[in-house]
């Protein structure tokens, strides 16, 4: 029987950290579940060379490197290999270190206290589309989207979504699942994916991290 998306050893990991402890601990905990870690990597200024030549699921990045180079080590990453998702995992949980990384294409924000548990979830759902942050960092990108959608709208003509594609919009923005969106509103999880592609279609996006930066660097209207 062949991998699955839910069967880690169906993803593919690079690590990139410059503490020795820390990087190597990341590797040995996702190996033990079952990913496969293809590279770990000390210098974020090599993480865009050595993720095209590994093709990874998932880039797990640190940004207490040098925080200009794993900024657009994401960047790079994001823009350029579309099949491969970054997820931060730092000590620093600030608001500016956590919308930089999101706006440069990071799929999640973990922080460093999480549990192994946490990791390796966040891990998986980053492989599967889902933009993931530690709860409380949830909460922050979705007030900066809110802060954004206030602002007036520019000149230029703007896709326009329902009511019902914003709400779920706006759940997909804090890294819900679809069944959690789908429990939270009522729905059927089926439904709520019929409005998170539907909402990909009119906006000309991808994929659900693509709808978090969209909510982040623009804002929409009604």
């Amino acid at each position: 029987m062949g991998a699955t998306d839910d069967d880690p050893s169906a993803i593919t990991v690079v690590v990139v950290d410059d503490h020795p402890i820390w990087r190597e601990g990341v590797a040995r905990d996702l190996n033990a579940r079952g990913f496969v870690v293809v590279a770990t990597v000390a210098d974020s200024s090599f993480t865009a060379r050595i993720a095209a030549a590994t093709q990874p699921r998932v880039v797990v990045i640190d940004l207490d490197l040098d925080e200009l180079s794993a900024v657009e080590a994401v960047r790079t990453i994001a823009n350029t290999m579309p099949e491969t998702r970054v997820l931060v995992l730092s000590e620093r949980a600030g608001h500016r270190d956590v919308l930089d990384a999101v706006k440069a294409g990071a799929a999640g924000y973990l922080v460093k206290s999480a549990s192994a548990t946490e990791l390796v979830d966040a891990v998986r759902r980053t492989a599967n589309g889902d933009a993931v942050f530690t709860a409380g960092l949830a909460d922050l990108v979705l007030g900066e989207y809110q802060r954004l959608a206030a602002e007036p709208a520019p000149e230029k003509e703007v896709p326009r979504i329902t009511v019902r594609e914003t709400e779920v919009l706006k759940l997909v923005a804090t890294g819900l699942t679809a069944k959690a969106i789908a429990k939270q509103l009522h729905l059927s999880p089926r439904t709520v994916e019929n409005h998170i592609q539907s909402t990909l279609r009119k906006l000309h996006l991808h994929n659900r991290v693509e709808l978090v930066r969209y909510a982040i660097s623009q804002g929409l209207a009604e």
